[in-house]
């Protein structure tokens, strides 16, 4: 039975599917960058939870990272940003993911210019995502 952790993982995941970036869960860059950009979920860490008592929760803010990356020629930086705002736009839709999240928050993109020898330079970004959720306890 899979864990909260992981249901909440799999379930941003499934959001950013619809993309028209090809989005992939903890894997190495591909050397080859999709047309329409690349989306790397990283699982991140789920920090020390906060306990309540009566019932026992733990409740956790889990910091999961998304690498946005686009190679494009012209227009690199427009399409950049289309594919930034569909990310926010998507995650924006359903805050708690169907229920499994209490809410999830998006930080802003720390974006960056990486060169490529031979062909366009990348444009990418690393946005947190905190997931924050609850569980009945910490390997739950």
């Amino acid at each position: 039975m899979p864990t909260a952790r992981e249901n909440v993982l799999a379930a941003l995941l499934a959001r950013l599917q619809p993309l028209a970036a090809l989005v992939l869960r903890d894997e190495v860059l591909p050397e080859r960058i999709p047309p329409a950009g690349l989306i790397i979920l990283r699982d991140g860490q789920p920090g020390e939870p906060e306990a309540t008592l009566s019932p026992l929760r733990y409740h956790f803010q889990h910091r999961a990272e998304l690498e946005v990356v686009v190679q494009a020629g012209t227009g690199r930086a427009s399409a950049f940003d289309d594919l930034i705002a569909a990310i926010g736009d998507v995650l924006e839709a359903d805050r708690t993911l169907g229920g499994l999240c209490d809410w999830i928050e998006p930080g802003a993109p720390a974006s960056v210019d990486l060169p490529v020898e031979g062909a366009a330079a990348l444009k990418a970004a690393v946005i947190t995502v905190v997931l924050h959720y609850t569980t009945t306890g910490p390997l739950a």
